[in-house]
């Protein structure tokens, strides 16, 4: 049976297919009774959307596998905490686990900023472990965002 952390090395790799596409590097996989039931990351800059996080995007596919808007037997991976708009979709979607591995301290809702995925208030509650595989997923973040910054500043001395 695979593990956490088998499970967010797929997370890893869909982030790098991100970085690869000058996407956000952050990777989502969704497993359903230990099976891959499907993985996705960033489109954001390919669609043209603030929607297409990789969290939000991966629920609607795999609402759509199951037939259900319920994903109440899933789990979900992701490289980055999740923002508010992900947690809501993950609320919603009824999503038993999440596993994350970097914390995100500007807009994670999970644990840096909120902890909306085990608020009681709320109708519904899922489980978190956070932290695994951290360093590489942050590492990935840091190269990204130190590339994007180098770029931009070669781009102004050129102009």
């Amino acid at each position: 049976m695979p593990t956490d952390e088998d499970w967010m090395r797929l997370a890893l790799e869909e982030a790098q297919k991100a970085f690869d596409e000058d996407e956000v590097p952050v990777g989502a996989v969704m497993v359903k009774d230990g099976k891959l039931l499907a993985s996705m990351h960033n489109h954001r800059e390919k669609n043209n959307s603030p929607l297409s996080h990789a969290e939000l995007e991966l629920i609607g596919l795999c609402s759509k596998k199951l037939g259900s808007w319920r994903l109440s037997d899933c789990e979900l991976y992701v490289t980055l905490e999740p923002c508010l708009m992900c947690i809501g979709a993950s609320l919603q979607a009824r999503i038993k686990r999440l596993v994350f591995a970097a914390r995100d301290p500007k807009a994670g809702a999970v644990k840096s900023l909120y902890n909306c995925a085990e608020d009681v208030r709320l109708n519904h509650q899922i489980e978190v472990v956070e932290g695994v595989l951290a360093d590489e997923a942050a590492n990935l973040l840091t190269k990204f965002f130190r590339q994007l910054r180098e770029t931009r500043k070669a781009l102004k001395k050129s102009s």
